[in-house]
């Protein structure tokens, strides 16, 4: 639980409750260690399954993350830096110039407005506006 409250990973989370878990079990029913072994592995997979499931903000990034300043830009805008070429292109947002590819085939100059719809990898989504 030390190391889940270190790195927030989220990770961590299950197997240290399982493990509360088992040790409560364990005080009422005596178990040799293979037994409690197998126990806390089927909890374990169990939970952080589980988990991961019904509580999908541990499992990815919020909208709302401070930190993400790449998911942050969704909806906001900003022109293109140079002619597209295909549906790739560079724009500018932010301050910053970045990677981006186009949703749909669109012929876009220099200077062109574009909205921000989505991040891929480092790349931004746009669309012209």
């Amino acid at each position: 639980l030390i190391l889940e409250l270190i790195s927030g990973s989220g990770w961590l989370l299950w197997p240290a409750a399982c493990a509360g878990l088992l040790a409560v079990i364990t005080k009422l029913l005596p178990l040799n260690w293979q037994p409690a072994t197998a126990l806390y592995a089927l909890l374990t997979i169990a939970a952080t399954y589980a988990g991961r499931r019904l509580m999908p903000g541990l499992a990815g990034h919020s909208p709302h993350n401070i930190n993400d300043n790449v998911g942050r830009l969704v909806g906001h805008h900003g022109k293109t830096v140079g002619a597209f070429n295909g549906r790739a292109g560079r724009v500018f947002i932010d301050g910053k110039e970045w990677a981006a590819d186009l949703d749909e085939d669109a012929a876009l100059t220099p200077g062109s407005e574009v909205e921000v719809t989505g991040v891929s990898g480092a790349h931004l989504k746009v669309r012209a506006v």
